[in-house]
């Protein structure tokens, strides 16, 4: 498990990689138009989750100061997946930022997929469980 130091006058901060990879998921699960957090295609969609399995479909650097965060997604049919995406940016960045204080360089998302309707989401969640 990697972690991120940081030197204070008081001693030594570590904030490891798990961490943040649980805000961002967290963050990115209350953004509008996110169905849920997918764990990629080759896991198939049984690996597709939400919930408390939040670090799934979240990869994350962390280096001295600053991170890197790689989101992988399901987006909710009918909403503007460019803009959800962008709103998916500022609300990990800001939660990342806000919590951890390291500086977020980069959050590439990946939308893996699209949640058709309720039945489908449903289904998505109970695998999860």
């Amino acid at each position: 498990m990697a972690e991120e130091q940081l030197n204070t006058q008081e001693g030594n901060i570590r904030i490891s990689d798990d961490v943040v990879a649980t805000i961002a998921g967290l963050a990115a699960l209350e953004t509008p138009g996110i169905a849920a957090m997918s764990g990629g295609l080759s896991e198939g969609w049984a690996k597709r989750l939400s919930g408390k399995n939040v670090q799934k479909g979240v990869s994350v650097e962390v280096g001295q100061v600053e991170a890197a965060i790689d989101l992988r997604v399901i987006v909710m049919y009918g909403m503007p997946i460019q803009e959800v995406c962008r709103q998916l940016q500022l609300n990990v960045r800001e939660a990342v930022q806000n919590m951890t204080g390291l500086g977020v360089v980069e959050i590439n998302v990946k939308v893996e997929g699209v949640a058709f309707k309720d039945e489908e989401l449903e289904e998505i969640q109970r695998i999860s469980k």
